[in-house]
């Protein structure tokens, strides 16, 4: 696995602890951790022209089997068209795997038929409590382990993302196809009245999907006064406003808790 940082950067003790887990754990698989992850330039790991370079590496290398994202956090967008223009065949075959803001990527990947996207728990995930199981889960399914995947998955396509970042991706070149699909959302960080304002958004863009199902929302901020809706309230009301099946809970989100979906149709049958 090729691990680079398409967005911020990785600070090296967690490539540490991911390294030392893998290895104990895990010796089947071989960890490569891109000198770009520990890059600085401003926000970013690195300036557009180095991230993209570093994802484009680990992507046409046909030394490796997939390539994982680092961490989330902005900046993913900005070398998105880029990368897949300029992505080789190598790249056909390969896992990619990662969430948050990376779900641009995982997208944009998705729309123009490349690799198997994956939202998965990145080596980020290490520095949270319950880390280390998080980590765990994402080695585990590159050996071919079901265990981590998202329960409750049928016959049914699926993809996962951050709210957020889904808000600001549709109506892009990035934007897949979903029509048909399951459609997971999570976000972090967000007040109620911004995630009524998300769903606004995305669910005018929908058309055509399966259903809506609805991963962890952590960290919400306290307003000034109370919304008058929970998160599921407000998202079963976009559904029905916008006539897209809510199909319940999920377990995705910004925590250790987070579980793995392939996107499309791999999400519902058991690997080889």
């Amino acid at each position: 696995m090729a691990i680079c940082a398409p967005a911020t950067p990785l600070r090296p003790v967690y490539a540490e602890r991911v390294t030392a887990l893998a290895s104990a754990e895990f010796p089947d698989l071989s960890l490569t951790f891109h000198d770009q992850c520990f890059a600085h330039d401003g926000h970013f790991a690195g300036s557009d022209a180095v991230r993209l370079a570093a994802l484009l590496e680990c992507a046409n290398d046909p030394a490796f089997d997939a390539v994982w994202f680092a961490k989330g956090g902005y900046g993913s967008n900005r070398i998105a068209a880029d990368f897949i223009a300029q992505v080789d065949g190598q790249a056909a075959t390969k896992g990619f795997l990662g969430y948050s803001d990376c779900g641009t990527l995982l997208g944009a990947l998705y729309r123009a038929g490349i690799g198997q996207p994956v939202h998965a728990p990145m080596p980020v995930d290490i520095k949270r409590s319950g880390g280390e199981d998080a980590v765990r889960r994402t080695l585990a399914y590159m050996l071919g382990s079901d265990e981590g995947l998202e329960p409750d998955m049928g016959g049914t396509p699926a993809a996962a993302f951050n709210l957020y970042t889904l808000a600001m991706l549709v109506g892009t070149k990035s934007m897949p196809n979903l029509a048909g699909h399951e459609v997971l959302i999570e976000e972090i960080g967000e007040y109620h009245y911004a995630i009524d304002r998300l769903m606004f958004h995305v669910t005018q863009h929908l058309h055509g999907i399966a259903g809506i199902r609805l991963g962890e929302v952590s960290a919400i901020p306290e307003n000034d006064r109370p919304f008058g809706s929970d998160v599921e309230d407000i998202v079963r009301d976009w559904c029905d406003r916008s006539g897209i099946a809510y199909l319940g809970r999920a377990q995705i989100g910004h925590s250790a808790a987070n579980r793995i979906v392939p996107f499309g149709l791999e999400a519902g049958r058991t690997r080889d």
